[in-house]
């Protein structure tokens, strides 16, 4: 019999990749939907368990609501929470994003101890939760905390939320205590399983659009979905995972490489990548209309230094050349018709069998 896993927030990008891998290594998955009767959202996922073999149910429960959630994680061994809010712009009130993420993930916790058969949790946070608020740019590892009086709305949501997360399980009596595992990923890339996109698909989709006139000079430390995906999994399997928290990260990547990365490839294939660097004082002037820009603004300038080491040594992680992640990201957003090729061209070229493979 199958060892049965719950993931959160499974019509997520990252969530449909860590499915996929639990269901390629003999997973039994129930994962949770916001709304059972939308099946459109989740047919990717259908069609992934019908190609793999794979046992996969869905349950409906919502972070903002306690409904659902006893069900959700009802007899699963382990559960891998992945949902969490990621805004596309600024929120109105940062309240509203940072109560959903605390909460939610608070309510997730209380139904795995409620349980009784949920030996451990892994948490997907994120480098948001590690290097926000500092003043200085220095190389981080899991030892370090974002400075929530000094960070943004998201960058709040999520240390709130991890901290919440190490707190409650500290506090469980003993008969309910689980362990309790954290992946803190850095800028999420990879190629998309549908029409869904995250919001760290943005910058790619923007050059390869031609959406903007030029790259501001921010950049991540960028992650593979794909390999992310295998981390929650060795997170699940390593035993002596439990108590780490565990980065996730490539180099830092300004979005000029990254431009650069895409002009190579696809110059010559008719798209025209703007590659120019944008001052600053310019792009802050973009932000008082578009939102989206609004959301760089704290990260002008900034370089994502994290070290992956303890992840290498400790679970064993491997990354993959950050080039093959930007090229199969944008291949992909082709691939579903989320960035038009230009006027007489057409997608002609596939994703190889290796990029697509999760």
């Amino acid at each position: 019999m199958s060892t049965r896993v719950s993931v959160t927030g499974a019509t997520g990008f990252v969530a449909g990749h860590v499915i996929a891998e639990l269901l390629e290594h003999g997973y039994a998955v129930r994962a949770t939907v916001r709304d059972l009767a939308d099946t459109g959202k989740r047919a990717h996922l259908v069609e992934l368990a019908r190609r793999t073999g794979g046992e996969l149910e869905f349950a409906q429960a919502d972070l903002n609501g306690d409904d659902g959630w006893a069900a959700a994680v009802a007899g699963s061994a382990a559960v891998l929470h992945v949902a969490s809010p990621f805004p596309t712009t600024p929120p109105d009130d940062e309240r509203e994003l940072i109560d959903t993420a605390v909460e939610g993930t608070l309510r997730v916790l209380r139904a795995c101890a409620a349980a009784g058969t949920v030996r451990r949790v892994v948490l997907t946070s994120s480098i948001a939760a590690i290097v926000a608020g500092h003043t200085e740019d220095v190389l981080r590892t899991e030892a370090d905390w974002t400075v929530v009086e000094r960070s943004p709305a998201y960058q709040k949501s999520k240390t709130l939320a991890e901290r919440a997360a190490w707190d409650f399980v500290a506090r469980l009596p003993a008969g309910e205590r689980f362990e309790l595992v954290v992946v803190n990923p850095g800028m999420v890339l990879g190629p998309v399983l549908s029409t869904t996109t995250s919001t760290s698909h943005e910058p790619i989709r923007r050059l390869l659009a031609g959406d903007v006139p030029g790259t501001p000079r921010v950049g991540w430390a960028p992650v593979d979905v794909r390999d992310l995906a295998v981390a929650h999994r060795l997170a699940l399997e390593t035993p002596e995972a439990a108590g780490n928290r565990y980065i996730c990260a490539s180099e830092h990547l300004w979005m000029g490489e990254m431009a650069r990365i895409l002009t190579e490839e696809f110059g010559p294939r008719g798209y025209r990548v703007p590659t120019r660097q944008l001052p600053n004082w310019l792009v802050r002037g973009v932000a008082i209309f578009d939102k989206g820009v609004r959301l760089t603004l704290p990260a002008l300038g900034r370089t994502e230094s994290l070290s992956a080491e303890k992840a290498r040594r400790e679970l064993g992680w491997t990354m993959r050349p950050v080039r093959e992640t930007v090229l199969d990201t944008a291949e992909s957003l082709l691939q579903h018709g989320i960035v038009e090729p230009p006027r007489g061209k057409s997608t002609s070229r596939a994703v190889a069998p290796r990029a697509v493979r999760v």
